[in-house]
């Protein structure tokens, strides 16, 4: 591998480019797995895994992406339930 070849791979994937990919494909398809995400995107699972859970806060639940902290909404209906 030459040179050149090597530094026009990108140096960091962490980037708001692939961030905001890797959210709207979650959105468009919640029961989307991480391989079909790495495969779409060509980027490593680790890397995927890694701003799913810490750039986007969410999480794998009953085979659905869903967001880690619920919203005000959902925390009251918890409460009415358990009354």
């Amino acid at each position: 591998m030459s040179t050149q070849e090597r530094s026009e791979r990108p140096k960091q994937v962490f980037t708001n480019k692939n961030i905001t990919k890797i959210h709207k494909l979650i959105l468009h398809e919640r029961k989307l797995k991480l391989n079909e995400i790495t495969d779409t995107l060509k980027i490593s699972t680790e890397c995927v895994n890694h701003i799913i859970h810490e750039y986007l806060g969410i999480r794998k639940l009953c085979a659905e992406w869903v967001s880690r902290e619920l919203t005000f909404d959902q925390k009251q209906l918890r409460v009415d339930d358990s009354e």
